[in-house]
């Protein structure tokens, strides 16, 4: 009777402790997603101090705000994966933070170098032209933005980052970047609307 009723006892404390490791692992992924959302809600906000420092020509501020933009942008993407607290709805507020950075980065280059606009623009328009076609198309088939997440759409993401942060810090526009950075981002975008399409 004695070793049976220490075996139940052994029993319910395996069950406990393996309650207590769930109840620890949930509170610690709910930790990680209040973090990874608040990264970014950082960048949405951010990108209005962006446009701030653009209209009042603070271009040195402007700059290193920037880069501190894309990299929480690298950081909550990495922490939203390694503590699996990946959602639609944090994907799709992370696709418009990442917008808004790169649309502060566009009218940056407008307001400050407007002749490098002038040098790309046919570049320049195919991208903006497959961008609002590829808009248009997930507005009127889903009534939303996407937010597919694909191998080009990531890569693309990077390398415009890169262009972007090297073109405010580098003396010389980085020409080859930003050529590499437009061919991998008109593809994805074509991927962007075949997806939509089919």
């Amino acid at each position: 009777y004695f070793f049976r009723l220490y075996g139940n006892f052994k029993h319910t404390r395996k069950i406990v402790s393996a309650v207590k490791v769930f109840e620890i692992s949930k509170a610690m992924q709910r930790t990680g997603y209040y973090i990874v959302n608040a990264i970014t809600v950082y960048r949405l906000l951010a990108a209005f101090v962006l446009l701030y420092l653009i209209l009042t020509h603070q271009l040195q501020v402007f700059k290193w705000m920037l880069a501190i933009s894309f990299l929480t942008d690298a950081l909550d993407g990495m922490l939203a994966r390694k503590l699996k607290v990946v959602t639609v709805s944090g994907s799709r507020l992370d696709s418009i933070a990442d917008d808004l950075t790169v649309l502060m980065a566009v009218v940056a280059i407008f307001v400050f170098k407007p002749e490098f606009f002038r040098e790309q623009r046919l570049l320049v328009f195919i991208m903006l032209g497959l961008y609002l076609v590829q808009l248009a198309l997930a507005l009127i088939r889903y009534h939303r933005l996407t937010s597919f997440h694909t191998y080009l759409a990531k890569s693309a993401a990077i390398l415009q980052a890169i262009f972007l942060v090297l073109f405010f810090f580098l003396p010389e526009e980085p020409v080859f970047v930003f050529y590499a950075a437009a061919t991998v981002t008109i593809l994805g975008l074509v991927e962007e609307i075949l997806l939509v399409i089919l």
